[in-house]
């Protein structure tokens, strides 16, 4: 059983209630201008997490705001990091205006997803992180490409689990276009979270039982009803006796 685990949410995207869902998360992945995002919310999701205690990092993403970064695009290794690359800059500017410390990296969307199985694109994501800042941490789907590549090139990686998507039996994320991708049942993500954080596992659409390392649970913060999700999921988490808390820290 986990005596402990990080609870993120993207933010930062224009379209959530993000001061109602921070007070429940130790972690805040903030969109950067590139799927969506722009000064204005940056600076103030990045207020909300110095006001909340809750650890800042970046969520960058294909810069295609017209499908919220949710279609995968066709770029080479060097478009790949100098997208990062940019969009961190981006951030931590305004991180550093605001006084807040940028803690981690999590990629959004298509970009996540592509990058959990093509091992070119997570080692484009590993050295746009590495070349700006080694010291912040990787979030990445639980026993993807892109946890390797972090892995293998030496830095702090934290594996991801979701709290309301579907998973099938490799492992991996339902496409969001197929039934049970998106679990709307409050009482059904409660079970699959609790299962997650307590026994490291979940049930996938075929009924299989898939061993799953759980850092960090994720939280969409773009669901309307998100602000609802955030504070059941908290409840449910320290009712299970286990601590909510920012990746990295108290010896993790």
């Amino acid at each position: 059983m986990h005596a402990r685990i990080d609870f993120n949410c993207d933010l930062g995207e224009g379209c959530g209630d993000d001061a109602a869902i921070l007070p429940f998360v130790s972690s805040a992945n903030i969109a950067c201008g590139g799927h969506a995002g722009d000064e204005a919310t940056m600076r103030a999701t990045l207020r909300l997490c110095r006001m909340h205690g809750v650890a800042a990092g970046a969520h960058p993403g294909y810069d295609d705001r017209e499908h919220f970064g949710r279609r995968p695009l066709a770029l080479a290794r060097d478009e790949i990091a100098l997208l990062i690359l940019s969009q961190l800059a981006r951030l931590s500017a305004l991180a550093a205006d605001e006084g807040v410390r940028l803690t981690h990296v999590k990629p959004h969307g298509a970009l996540y997803n592509v990058a959990a199985d093509d091992r070119i694109v997570a080692e484009a994501i590993v050295a746009a992180v590495t070349d700006f800042d080694p010291g912040l941490v990787l979030y990445g789907l639980s026993g993807s490409d892109l946890t390797a590549a972090g892995e293998a090139a030496g830095l702090h990686v934290a594996h991801e689990v979701f709290a309301e998507r579907g998973y099938g039996g490799s492992g991996r994320l339902l496409p969001r276009d197929t039934p049970g991708a998106v679990i709307e049942s409050l009482d059904a993500a409660i079970t699959q979270v609790q299962r997650l954080a307590t026994r490291g596992e979940v049930v996938a659409d075929d009924g299989r039982v898939v061993a799953l390392r759980a850092d960090t649970l994720c939280l969409h913060g773009d669901r309307a009803d998100a602000p609802a999700f955030a504070r059941a999921v908290r409840a449910a988490l320290e009712a299970d006796g286990i601590r909510v808390l920012p990746f990295g820290t108290d010896g993790q």
